[in-house]
């Protein structure tokens, strides 16, 4: 795909000696919600009243304390959502309602009829400064779009006048800032600064927003940083960026921007935005979290809020979005799965507070509101580990290391022929069918067991006699046999009859369930008398007979 000089690089930023690449985030900047404005604008079907109402209550759930509510001027129901947030008086007193306006007079005198009543507000005007604004849409130059501009600020400092009841703060947006000339992007929010004349108490926000990405984010790094040290009475000012998506790197082009000065970000939850989307600022907070770093917001119960969030919104929720998808704390890999289980399983002896280093894991899940249970499901591309984790987590079962690779390759068969994930009660049937359920070529039709140690003395080895009736390939048997335990005195007795013969490798038992629901699980490892070494399963209310059960599995396999 050659462009032939379509398409050309996007120029650098004249800047000696930046500074951004040795900083480090270490605190959270000032959120501000757009999803009701930004964000709803991009939707299909566009929010109705009571449904912003809804999501405008979950953003303060969230944390937000500044939230864009619309664009008031703009329809009935922007304006009328207005005033049903305060007249319903649905407003905390800790957050700030935003609202946006073009620097047009009629248009800002509308929004001030609209936050009537509010004790403060953060008033947005904006207007577009790129070069190709200025030549395709307005025609205009650079002298007249930055008039256009001050004559908005003035256009609110003559209502503030008037409505004197609401603290106005200004908020000024070079709308396409990521194309404009870095120098005039300077200049024009000079002009609307030393127009405003903030104050310490009363400071300007200058919103930058990359309303289209067109440079890699080292590129708007060093626009944020020549931008924070040119322009003047900095101390006045909060730097905000209001990030897109277009190369996606949204993300990425947020985080740069914090690292080179700017004190404020403006973004949706899960990026819905124009065209390829806002900021996400679910990933961008829980990237800081993932560090040390307190986001300020609460996504503890994520899960709920993405409900919510496509609820409302009527979008869904791609699986792999980072830390909210449905598969993200999923490992189909069987090395991923082993090393998942392995991780975990270390944690339950370590301090709730221990530095989170679990393989393939960015963050525990319990702090999102997820569930350890999702983490790995099974499909032909699973390994060893990833049955025994579903096993163990979701049923209690609990096999040896060793029998590990025997289950996965059971599994792994299964999930071949069905070309699917398996769920964790189909892999529990595999397993229980496969190694509990065998009834053929060998089957217990009675079993007696008497200890004998009474009967030579006390200081003499404790013997079981075991007297079995059992049928091995359709014809019957009545064993009999002693040995130093339950499963040795059943292996001598098996000696009697026709079945292979074999020796116990080793053999483990736990308990599964709680009160009178508890039983034992026995494994057996057998090695045959031609070599092969066989795992079998039992499960018995008893732990002696649970592993004659399991002796009984691995010579039906």
């Amino acid at each position: 795909m050659n462009s032939n000089g379509k398409y050309v690089p996007y120029p650098k930023v004249n800047i000696q000696n930046r500074k951004w690449p040795d900083a480090q985030i270490t605190r959270a900047p000032i959120w501000c919600s757009v999803d009701l404005r930004d964000g709803n604008q991009a939707l299909v079907n566009p929010m109705g009243i009571e449904q912003k109402l809804a999501f405008f209550d979950l953003l303060v759930k969230i944390g937000f304390k500044e939230i864009e509510v619309g664009f008031p001027s703009s329809s009935e129901t922007e304006f009328n959502f207005m005033r049903r947030l305060i007249e319903d008086n649905r407003i905390p007193g800790d957050v700030t309602i935003q609202v946006l306006c073009q620097a047009r007079e009629h248009l800002v005198k509308r929004t001030f009829e609209a936050i009537r009543g509010l004790p403060r507000a953060i008033f947005h005007i904006y207007n577009s400064t790129s070069p190709a604004q200025r030549k395709y849409t307005f025609g205009k130059t650079k002298e007249e779009i930055k008039q256009i501009a001050v004559d908005g600020v003035r256009c609110v400092k003559e209502c503030v006048e008037r409505e004197k009841e609401t603290k106005i703060q200004l908020e000024y947006s070079p709308e396409s800032f990521s194309n404009t000339e870095i120098e005039y992007a300077v200049e024009i929010c000079e002009a609307v600064k030393n127009e405003w004349k903030p104050t310490a108490q009363n400071k300007i926000i200058l919103n930058l927003p990359t309303t289209v990405e067109v440079a890699m984010p080292n590129t708007f790094a060093d626009q944020i940083e020549y931008f924070c040290t040119h322009i003047s009475d900095r101390e006045n000012v909060i730097v905000s960026l209001h990030p897109h998506n277009d190369r996606g790197e949204g993300v990425a082009t947020c985080e740069m921007g914090l690292l080179a000065g700017a004190d404020r970000v403006e973004g949706s939850l899960f990026g819905n935005g124009e065209r390829t989307g806002n900021l996400d600022v679910v990933t961008v907070a829980l990237n800081m979290f993932s560090h040390g770093i307190d986001p300020e917001l609460n996504f503890s119960n994520l899960p709920e809020i993405a409900e919510e969030y496509q609820r409302l919104t009527e979008m869904s929720i791609h699986p792999r979005t980072p830390y909210v998808g449905d598969l993200v704390y999923t490992a189909f890999s069987g090395s991923h799965q082993d090393a998942i289980r392995k991780g975990m399983a270390a944690r339950v002896n370590m301090p709730e507070n221990a530095v989170w280093d679990v393989p393939y894991l960015a963050i525990d899940p319990h702090d999102i509101g997820r569930q350890y249970e999702g983490i790995i499901r099974i499909n032909s591309q699973s390994g060893k580990g990833g049955a025994a984790y579903i096993l163990e987590n979701s049923f209690g079962i609990i096999p040896p290391k060793g029998m590990h690779p025997d289950i996965g390759a059971v599994i792994k068969e299964f999930a071949d022929k069905a070309q699917r994930e398996l769920r964790p009660d189909e892999i529990y049937d595999i397993f229980t069918k496969h190694w509990i359920g065998l009834t053929e070529p060998l089957k217990i039709v009675e079993l007696v067991e008497t200890h004998l140690e009474g009967a030579t003395g006390a200081d003499a080895e404790e013997r079981v006699l075991c007297n079995a009736d059992v049928v091995y390939k359709g014809t019957p048997y009545k064993i009999s046999a002693q040995g130093n335990g339950p499963l040795d005195a059943f292996a001598n007795a098996m000696k009697q009859t026709p079945a292979p013969r074999f020796n116990i490798v080793s053999f483990h038992e736990h308990s599964i369930g709680t009160g009178n629901d508890t039983r034992a699980m026995g494994y057996v490892q057998l090695t045959m008398e031609d070599g092969r070494q066989i795992w079998g399963v039992g499960r018995s209310s008893n732990v002696g007979r649970a592993g004659i059960a399991a002796i009984v599995s691995a010579l039906n396999q």
